[in-house]
């Protein structure tokens, strides 16, 4: 009869109360489902903030790349800029001659000379002979012409009717010898003879009509490196409608470049040839 009588006591259990015990189950703190739960209920950690700081990282990560790729061209310019500034200020180089191939083979000083002259005679007569070619291009340029040595095309008062030519080539330090003749035809009379050359160092130069009229004498030779040639200068003009052989005797280097006379190599069973 007690038992009965507690249970009398007991409150009925309502579908609000079933509700509420299962929304505390839930973790949404005992409300009941609607607006009040949903705006109380947990939210996401990825929010618009956050979204707005990660796209400011990425764009400052890429602005920093762009800056660092701008350093790296501009510093590239610069040092070959210094480069060319430096080989600039070395200045012009003295020798030329091998075919086309790039760059200058200096010659020694006084070469040409006889022995045992004083190396100041050497340097008076390189500064004559400087003298003499800004002398002779004053003297074009009073003409309003371009000196033969400075057309971009050889000059055609001399035609070539043959070539003799003569290599012996030294594998061991990679140089070679040479001797050119060259018959020569005359179409209008002067005194300068132009042929391409460069990387060489010119030993002897002669030029001769027949054994019997004998040779013209070389006042002078130069080489013009803006344009790749090498120029004889005679003490008199050729005459037209003759012939005359052109003898140069020279040596170079065996270039490892793909201009002019030089050396390749190739692998064979792993043998450099």
């Amino acid at each position: 009869m007690a038992l009965d009588e507690k249970r009398e006591k007991r409150p009925p259990v309502t579908p609000m109360m079933i509700e509420e015990e299962a929304a505390l189950r839930n973790g949404s703190r005992g409300l009941p489902p609607g607006p009040w739960a949903e705006a109380a209920g947990p939210r996401p950690r990825t929010t618009e903030r956050h979204i707005a700081v990660h796209k400011r990282l990425v764009l400052g990560f890429a602005v920093s790349i762009l800056a660092l790729l701008a350093v790296t061209m501009i510093a590239v310019l610069l040092s070959v800029r210094f480069e060319e500034c430096g080989a600039a200020a070395d200045g012009p180089p003295r020798a030329g001659g091998n075919g086309s191939l790039s760059g200058v083979a200096r010659q020694p000083p006084g070469a040409g000379q006889p022995p045992g002259r004083p190396e100041e005679d050497a340097r008076g007569g390189e500064a004559a002979e400087e003298e003499e070619e800004e002398e002779e291009e004053e003297e074009w340029q009073r003409r309003r012409e371009l000196p033969p040595w400075a057309r971009p095309r050889l000059p055609r008062h001399l035609r070539p009717l043959h070539y003799n030519l003569m290599l012996t080539a030294f594998m061991e330090n990679f140089t070679f010898s040479g001797e050119v003749n060259v018959q020569l035809e005359v179409r209008n009379a002067s005194r300068y003879i132009v042929l391409h050359a460069h990387r060489m160092h010119i030993e002897a130069v002669r030029v001769a009509e027949d054994k019997l009229a004998g040779g013209v004498r070389v006042a002078r030779t130069f080489f013009y490196p803006q344009t790749q040639v090498f120029v004889v200068v005679l003490n008199r003009s050729l005459e037209v409608q003759r012939s005359y052989n052109l003898k140069i005797i020279y040596n170079a280097l065996i270039e490892n470049e793909l201009l002019g006379f030089f050396r390749s190599s190739y692998v064979l069973h792993g043998e450099r040839r």
